[in-house]
């Protein structure tokens, strides 16, 4: 536990921390702050064009494939090496919420009651590889999704028409008369089973990069295949790091989509413990660390290092993940028993404490549409009765609810990754389900393989700890994603689902609110606030905390540009 005198010094310097690297508002920058962005997203004659940009992680982020991975780590790389027809604006703040038109040239107007939509591919672009991006390479990309079985292809594509066979049959996906190309006129023409106000956020995904049109469909594991951005990726090593250099062949064609980078070379190491990243960031043998600042360092940085945190709003959070197919999950009174029992105080403690995250009730964080202030977990309070704001576990109502659930002193084990925060957090948490009277353990595993491994059915994970960074700025990205029926996929690794929960009736609230989204998002929001209401009653997770994103990095980095959905942007900070 941890001490009074020691928890006290430790705030202290995270103010100070905190005060000093207070996040610069989307629209502002401070007067003697160098330029965003490149003028017309080009570096050539800068003078702060050139080097190499040190990166550091505790492990690889699995595999190198941009249609198979799904972790934050790789894709925030692959961002400055892959485009799609469209993209999410390269700007700072809540304008990186944005789609723009990448590969494509414009953004489309919906056609048939928003059935159809026809791009325009832009001539000229190559890929890393010098050959000329075409309207096959468009078609085979979105084939291969379901070949490579991609994690969201039936969750972000499966309403393109002929996904459904495609899902039934990924090998074989032909997508017929559902991505159409017509090489004569550049044009990629997509149907779709049902409109879809998120259809331009799904294009601008990373799952939907062009790739060239032979590349194998199969997950390609360390080699990574050419793209179009700025970047080339030259090798990858999992265990030990990896290499990205300039692609020859790119030019700016959409600097808000696409623009050039400043240093000339990116290098990922590999290996070094979260306190070691930290170290090793002070003293400027890496320019940037991936991993969470462990909150033993948050003292030092505050006292000697507030220039080189940079603090921002993402939409992310760490939320407690139940399997409600396993005991003792499958019993709801367990589950809604979790729910009063955490203390969300003491997780937000550990992640650095309230400027750096705020207390979470609800399944939709603040800033997207249908989020309301809400909490029907925490002490005084229940759904009859709801609070604004959580204020306290209720451990009596906890535990009378585990008492008639009948599954008082089973074994649980709790999952969570190797890193310092995580486990903090999850002893913590094994605590409480002691307190509950399980038999509790903590499993603590790599990072770099956690996220895959509590997806996959087969290792039979009864409840976990994640975070989950947004995959686009809406609410479905943290309801449909997390808990749709057609995103729980036994038996795979890419099953985002975890919790394996499937509703049919908060299915079918998730699909109204889609649909009525498209035509009324006033409408829509109110629908997605009512399935987070009924979903919360079934509690398939507890939300814990909404994350904000505290990065550091070297003395020399400079033009440190962060953007909601990519968070620091590689291409566009510099090292000279």
């Amino acid at each position: 536990m941890m001490g009074r005198l020691f928890r006290r010094s430790i705030l202290s310097s995270l103010a100070l921390l905190l005060a000093a690297a207070a996040p610069v508002p989307a629209d502002q920058t401070p007067a003697d702050a160098p330029p965003l962005i490149a003028p017309g997203g080009q570096t050539l004659g800068s003078p702060h064009r050139g080097g190499t940009l040190r990166l550091t992680a505790d492990a690889g982020a699995g595999t190198a494939d941009p249609q198979v991975n799904y972790n934050s780590e790789m894709i925030t790389l692959g961002v400055v090496v892959y485009d799609g027809l469209t993209a999410f604006a390269k700007r700072p703040g809540e304008a990186s919420n944005i789609p723009v038109a990448d590969l494509a040239e414009a953004l489309p107007e919906p056609q048939d009651g928003g059935l159809t939509y026809v791009f325009h591919l832009r001539p000229g672009i190559r890929f890393s590889s010098g050959r000329e991006v075409g309207v096959r390479d468009v078609v085979a990309s979105f084939q291969r999704i379901f070949k490579v079985n991609s994690p969201t292809a039936g969750g972000f594509y499966g309403g393109i028409v002929g996904a459904d066979a495609c899902l039934k049959d990924g090998p074989n996906c032909t997508l017929a008369g559902g991505v159409v190309g017509n090489e004569a006129d550049r044009t990629i023409t997509f149907h779709l089973t049902h409109p879809d106000a998120e259809f331009f956020d799904k294009l601008s995904f990373p799952h939907a990069y062009v790739l060239p049109a032979d590349t194998p469909a199969h997950d390609l594991g360390n080699n990574a295949p050419p793209g179009t951005g700025p970047y080339r990726i030259v090798s990858y090593d999992p265990n030990h790091g990896m290499t990205v250099e300039r692609n020859p062949y790119f030019k700016v064609w959409a600097p808000e989509a696409q623009p050039d980078g400043y240093a000339d070379h990116i290098v990922y190491s590999y290996g070094l413990t979260d306190e070691a990243e930290v170290t090793a960031t002070e003293n400027g043998n890496f320019d940037y660390m991936y991993d969470n600042v462990p909150l033993d360092r948050y003292g030092e940085l505050g006292d000697r290092f507030p220039d080189q945190v940079h603090i921002n709003d993402i939409f992310g959070m760490f939320y407690l993940i139940m399997n409600v197919n396993l005991p003792p999950f499958n019993n709801i009174k367990v589950r809604q028993a979790v729910n009063y029992a955490v203390n969300r105080r003491a997780m937000q403690t550990f992640y650095g404490g309230p400027a750096a995250g705020s207390v979470l009730c609800q399944n939709i964080p603040s800033g997207l549409s249908g989020y309301e202030p809400y909490c029907p977990y925490t002490k005084g309070a229940d759904f009859a009765h709801p609070a604004t704001e959580w204020k306290a576990p209720d451990l009596a109502r906890a535990k009378q609810l585990v008492a008639e659930s009948g599954t008082k002193g089973m074994h649980v084990t709790l999952v969570v990754p190797n890193r310092a925060v995580e486990i903090a957090m999850g002893t913590t948490l094994q605590n409480m389900l002691r307190s509950l009277g399980y038999d509790a353990d903590v499993k603590a595993i790599a990072f770099a393989i956690q996220f895959t491994y509590i997806q996959n059915t087969n290792n039979k994970v009864q409840i976990s700890l994640s975070d989950w960074y947004a995959d686009y700025a809406e609410p479905s990205d943290f309801l449909t994603a997390l808990y749709g029926c057609e995103n729980f996929h036994p038996g795979s690794d890419s099953s985002v689902n975890i919790s394996g929960y499937c509703s049919k009736p908060v299915q079918a609230l998730f699909d109204q609110a889609a649909l009525v989204s498209v035509t009324d998002k006033k409408a829509g929001a109110a629908l997605w606030a009512k399935a987070d209401r009924m979903m919360l009653q079934d509690a398939p997770a507890a939300p814990l905390i909404k994350m904000k994103k505290i990065d550091l990095v070297s003395k020399r980095l400079g033009n440190f540009y962060n953007t909601n959905l990519y968070h620091m942007l590689f291409s566009q900070v510099w090292v000279q």
